[in-house]
């Protein structure tokens, strides 16, 4: 071996023969200039070197060590792209999706975002509709669960869908689109749905998170807005002259009222009601009755069931209260009674019974079932 050669090294990547001077070390390696930018690359997160085929980055994400993958970075498993481990979904699965990838499969799971608000489908003949939005708790943010509910309830058509609802610990919101009272009660199957909500250990009553909130359309109440006012403002003052039975109707308490649905304090005519809700409340839908959307009127002081004949009866209560609100003008709905106001309700079996077991009914109280 010549005296040259005895002075030169060997690179450990390409194999050649260099002076000592030209090489450097890498991972315990001797390498030429060349293969050290060939064969090496510099994670754009930490700054450290890396051998090219240890490279968790694509031409997307830039360099990336395995550290450095591992901790801040994922890959959706639909598109392969690198994604921030703060941007990564987690589908029931446990796939990891992108933002663009989660939304394109959100339209095709069970649970839709809290903001999803599709166009309303009627059902039923009538001019009164009623939306229903009842929450479960403790069994899951589950698309198959979910699924199993709209099975049954979408057989036909689409009646209801689900929704995220962050207030809630571990469940989702059923929605349905708005109804008449007969379609609720003789088409829609809300005791198979209420019963298989049951089944996969779903609460709603008992999760004392849950709310069951009645959509009713401002169109039931008038032509105009000045007739519709009118009526809401009946309803307001109904709310407030028989607040406490109406707090015993619901299952809430006081401070549950205070947090979810709120009174509007009583005044001396509904004019005054409505007005003091209009001014005072604006914005703020946490109340009993909520004004704040465009088309509806919200009835948000319900606690949530999954016992069918108290969900029924809520439904009817609303029915009930708004046909006294149409019907009568402000003088004889000021005198109305709270026994002359149930004493109408018997062609509401439901309501009769769930009035009989809260004490609401003529002193006739009944057994009741345990709530869920």
């Amino acid at each position: 071996m010549s005296e040259l050669e005895n002075q030169l090294e060997e690179c450990g990547v390409c194999h050649s023969l260099h002076p000592m001077e030209e090489l450097g070390a890498f991972d315990d390696t001797l390498i030429c200039s060349d293969c050290l930018e060939d064969s090496t690359v510099i994670c754009g997160r930490c700054g450290e070197r890396m051998w090219a085929d240890d490279d968790q980055g694509n031409e997307d994400a830039g360099h990336l060590c395995q550290s450095c993958y591992d901790r801040y970075y994922n890959t959706c498993d639909e598109c392969h792209r690198i994604i921030c481990e703060e941007d990564a979904y987690y589908e029931d699965d446990d796939r990891v999706l992108c933002y663009d990838c989660h939304r394109r499969h959100r339209s095709r799971y069970s649970i839709n975002d809290y903001s999803y608000k599709p166009d309303p489908i009627f059902y039923g003949s009538d001019t009164l509709y009623m939306g229903v939005e009842i929450e479960l708790d403790e069994g899951g943010e589950s698309d198959n669960q979910a699924r199993k509910l709209l099975e049954i309830a979408n057989a036909e058509s689409e009646r209801i869908y689900c929704k995220h609802d962050g207030s809630l610990n571990d469940g989702f919101e059923v929605v349905s689109h708005p109804m008449t009272l007969e379609y609720h009660m003789k088409s829609m199957p809300w005791a198979a749905v209420l019963e298989k909500a049951r089944q996969l250990d779903y609460r709603s009553h008992q999760a004392k998170t849950c709310g069951l909130h009645i959509h009713v359309n401002r169109t039931a109440f008038g032509d105009n807005i000045a007739e519709q006012e009118e009526v809401i403002a009946r309803i307001l003052f109904f709310f407030e002259k028989h607040w406490e039975e109406l707090l015993k109707f619901s299952r809430r308490t006081h401070r549950q009222m205070e947090q979810w649905a709120n009174r509007y304090g009583y005044k001396e005519s509904p004019a005054e009601i409505l007005d003091h809700a209009k001014k005072g409340f604006r914005g703020f839908r946490y109340t009993a009755v909520n004004l704040t959307n465009a088309n509806t009127i919200e009835f948000r002081l319900f606690r949530g069931t999954l016992r069918y004949n108290s969900f029924i009866a809520a439904l009817q209560l609303i029915d009930r209260i708004c046909a006294v609100a149409i019907c009568l003008n402000d003088e004889e709905l000021k005198r109305l009674s709270w026994s002359t106001f149930v004493g109408g309700c018997e062609q509401y079996p439901e309501l009769v019974q769930y009035l009989k077991e809260r004490r609401l009914y003529v002193n006739e109280p009944v057994q009741a079932d345990q709530e869920v």
